[in-house]
């Protein structure tokens, strides 16, 4: 394969890539997050700071709520009770 095939080949990927990612984002360069699944665990322990972010349910994407973790984000089931607790929590302070 010739490098002119391979760059065009590249080019048009990443293009492809780039528009499948911002499809539905928050803007340019904004990627929307996605749970797929959620936790009941009660991970409280594990969360660091004292925000959340609420998400929609869009196929495939799932209602959850994101928090922050040690090791990343975390996807929670909006109707845990340890939840329900701790996003009080967070909103009172």
């Amino acid at each position: 394969m010739s490098v002119k095939i391979l760059s065009i080949t590249l080019l048009l990927l990443s293009l492809c890539v780039s528009c499948h990612s911002s499809k539905d984002s928050g803007g340019p360069g904004k990627t929307r997050p996605c749970c797929v699944d959620v936790t009941t665990i009660d991970m409280s322990p594990e969360v660091v700071g004292e925000t959340y972010h609420e998400l929609t349910a869009r196929p495939p994407c799932v209602k959850a709520i994101l928090f922050n973790t040690e090791y990343g984000q975390l996807c929670a089931d909006p109707n845990a009770q340890w939840v329900k607790d701790l996003t009080a929590k967070m909103r009172k302070e």
